[in-house]
């Protein structure tokens, strides 16, 4: 193909080099105007659907790395046998498209884990599908990161003689699930298959509020091995993935994040409840934290002092829960106190001796 050229000015030793150099520039460079032209057609192609696109647009770069090593993989493998390094050439062009493949798997699976979160914004009042969502979405994406890199490392041992032997067994390891590498590796085992299990049933999602160890949190983020829950005085626990399988925790917000929040006074006897109760209500209304569905008073128990009175009330979250609690337990304490000022429960003793009651008689002998 490039016999025309005037190579008689190099040493024969160079004039194969030369020309195969300058065969591999030509296919890298056809490889880079095909992929240009394949890249435009299927980014016009997949516009309107949001995730090839974004599997098309982020893998541009390497894609295009792995296009010219191909070419130039092709061009090598045509090259005769006995000129010099060329077989070491030859295996750095493989190993770098391995590399390169991989990096081109992980970019595509970036920009479907990115895309769905965008699409699937989980900032908004009624987000349980958007935490549904983002939840599956970044721990099937740790996971699917980890498999892509563990397959890339095996292929490249593949290419070893020397090390063949540990890629195929970390390509077993890849694609049998069920086998366990050995006692140490048992617990990282454990914590990916926990990610997958929660990605699938998912009994926690991020934002998800839970209550975990008597400690009330939120789940701020899910990685492959454990889970980062956010106390609400701004602590973190850190919590293995699989202990959330083996154990039983409390989650407020696994259906549907509306609660039922209570409030417990306890009040004389004398207190009328028909105002209260009324009271009650107009506090309820008047304040934005109800989301209207339960506004119930009760007496729950009575002891022979006072009787307990149980203020039952609904929020749309279990941070409105807390506060609208709070507003109301301090409205109706101050409503009891102001116009039932002996309302609330009270110790009555008899202090000193009563005047009508007959006096012992005879002398008092201390003991």
């Amino acid at each position: 193909m490039l016999a025309f050229l005037p190579l008689d000015f190099l040493p024969a030793a160079y004039r194969a080099w030369f020309v195969l150099a300058i065969a591999m520039v030509l296919a890298a460079a056809v490889a880079l105007i095909v992929h240009h032209i394949g890249f435009l057609v299927l980014r016009r192609i997949t516009a309107p659907r949001p995730y090839l696109h974004a599997a098309v647009t982020g893998g541009a770069i390497p894609s295009r790395f792995v296009f010219a090593l191909l070419a130039i993989r092709m061009v090598l493998s045509g090259a005769p046998g006995e000129m010099l390094f060329t077989r070491g050439l030859s295996y750095l062009t493989t190993v770098s498209f391995i590399l390169c493949l991989t990096w081109w798997a992980s970019r595509c699976v970036k920009a479907l884990s990115d895309t769905a979160i965008r699409l699937n914004p989980y900032d908004v009042a009624d987000n349980l599908r958007a935490r549904r969502m983002l939840t599956q979405t970044r721990v099937l994406a740790r996971s699917a990161h980890a498999v892509i890199v563990l397959l890339g490392l095996s292929f490249v041992l593949l290419t070893l003689p020397g090390v063949r032997q540990i890629g195929a067994s970390l390509l077993a390891s890849a694609g049998v699930a069920g086998l366990v590498a050995g006692i140490a590796a048992r617990p990282v085992l454990g914590n990916f298959i926990a990610g997958l299990q929660i990605a699938f049933t998912q009994p926690i999602r991020i934002d998800d509020v839970l209550i975990v160890n008597g400690e009330w949190g939120r789940v701020e983020e899910i990685t492959g091995t454990f889970v980062v829950v956010r106390i609400w005085d701004e602590r973190r626990m850190i919590v293995p993935l699989q202990w959330f399988i083996e154990n039983p925790f409390e989650n407020w917000t696994h259906r549907t994040s509306s609660l039922l929040g209570t409030v417990f006074l306890w009040l004389d006897f004398s207190v009328p409840l028909a105002p209260v109760r009324k009271e009650f209500e107009r506090l309820c209304k008047a304040s934005p934290l109800w989301d209207t569905r339960v506004a119930v008073v009760q007496v729950t128990d009575t002891t022979e002092r006072a009787m307990q009175v149980r203020f039952l009330v609904s929020a749309a979250n279990s941070g409105q829960a807390f506060e609208l609690r709070c507003y109301l337990r301090e409205r109706l304490i101050a409503f009891i106190c102001e116009h039932y000022p002996g309302g609330l429960p009270r110790v009555r003793a008899q202090v000193g001796e009563d005047r009508d009651a007959p006096r012992p008689q005879g002398k008092v002998v201390p003991v």
